[in-house]
């Protein structure tokens, strides 16, 4: 009879956007091609098409934020929600540890975000500490941080890692940011610090087919929540390009609402395509002539892999510096075309657009993209009481 496989129980939350949970997936998947039985759980709202691949997912009530500045957290009826339901999602998250019994605990971006959610994963957290054997405790963590609004955050994220964590995998490379940059305390954990490199989904980085022809426009922004804006002045942008006369497909994530989405399609001009978000993806980066987006690190990395000439609107609302930080960075490199969301019109997406033309298709630029596989491998030696490379 065969050993089990070791556990490992994986934790995201998507408030707004689902490039947390996308990125997650994508680890999920990798880990369970190492051999890793896992527990997959999330606490978002649902979003179709989802691949965990052989992970288990454990759906906690879902919570989501009502703004940009992620303070308010509500429920699947639009209620703040109250000690009750945090009590509730805190035992679901607590007996899904409880069955998972796992080697291996990974939390994607707490402690460096998420505050709002430690209600319940500090218990878990805690309950893991407690345990016999011990199982090890990773954050899994994208290469730039958000700034806190209040700088004693800093020092708390710090302090939880010491408390809890054994190691903080960061999917990035030095070579584009080092993690300091963001995170100014990291020297002070430079022992639990592992750069994985980026990670980006299997099929982007599968060969393309020769000599594929790349027609359309695919204009596109993750979950959608925030996405209106940059929709209608992509389209509006179409005639002013060398692209007028091919088809652009607006592809709108399920968060954006039905009433816009309705009012986008209605109105889209003739070789306008207006659909929901699909799971090619990847497939319609590989035969676009033209990516404009929001700056997703998914949607970045991806770009990249699949050689797709991009313009890139980081999303700047709230205390969000990420996407613009990210995307000044690849800008500079040549990889992309930025347009500033706070100067946002169609005349700047169409100057953007033939500025990416007129360049080379984008290359990984030496980065190492190669992030799940390693995360994979790194963690399967942690469930197996090795040290990590």
């Amino acid at each position: 009879m065969s050993a089990a496989a070791p556990s490992v129980l994986f934790y995201v939350q998507h408030l707004l956007g689902i490039g947390h949970l996308k990125r997650a997936a994508t680890l999920a998947r990798a880990l369970s091609r190492a051999g890793l039985d896992v527990t997959f759980v999330t606490g978002g709202h649902e979003v179709p098409g989802l691949e965990i691949g052989g992970a288990r997912l454990v759906q906690l009530p879902p919570v989501r934020a009502v703004d940009v500045y992620f303070k308010v957290l509500v429920d699947s009826r639009d209620q703040v929600i109250d000690d009750a339901f945090r009590d509730r999602r805190r035992a679901l998250l607590m007996d899904a540890y409880a069955r998972a019994r796992p080697d291996v605990v990974i939390t994607e971006l707490f402690p460096f975000g998420r505050r709002q959610l430690r209600f319940e994963l500090i218990p878990m957290l805690e309950a893991a500490r407690a345990q016999t054997p011990r199982p090890r405790i990773v954050c899994s963590v994208r290469d730039i941080l958000v700034e806190p609004d209040k700088p004693e955050r800093v020092e708390e994220m710090l302090e939880r890692v010491e408390a809890y964590y054994d190691l903080v995998l960061v999917h990035g490379d030095p070579a584009l940011i080092p993690f300091e940059e963001t995170f100014p305390l990291a020297p002070r954990i430079a022992d639990r610090l592992r750069y994985t490199g980026y990670v980006v989904e299997e099929r982007a980085q599968a060969p393309a087919g020769r000599n594929r022809a790349r027609t359309e426009v695919v204009v596109s922004a993750g979950g959608g929540a925030v996405s209106e804006t940059l929709f209608r002045a992509a389209i509006a942008a179409r005639p002013m390009t060398r692209l007028a006369d091919s088809t652009w497909r607006v592809l709108c994530g399920h968060a954006l609402p039905d009433a816009a989405f309705r009012a986008l399609a209605r109105e889209a001009p003739a070789g306008v395509v207006v659909e929901r978000a699909r799971p090619d993806f990847i497939e319609l980066l590989r035969g676009a002539a033209l990516s404009i987006s929001q700056g997703g690190y998914n949607t970045v990395m991806e770009v990249l892999a699949t050689g797709t000439r991009a313009v890139i609107v980081p999303y700047a609302g709230g205390l969000e510096t990420e996407q613009t930080l990210r995307g000044r960075l690849l800008a500079d490199r040549g990889a992309l075309a930025l347009v500033d969301e706070k100067r946002l019109s169609p005349q700047a997406i169409a100057d953007a657009a033939e500025a990416a033309l007129a360049r080379p298709p984008p290359v990984p630029q030496g980065l190492d993209v190669g992030g799940a596989a390693a995360t994979a491998a790194i963690v399967a030696r942690l469930a197996r009481r090795e040290a990590p490379a």
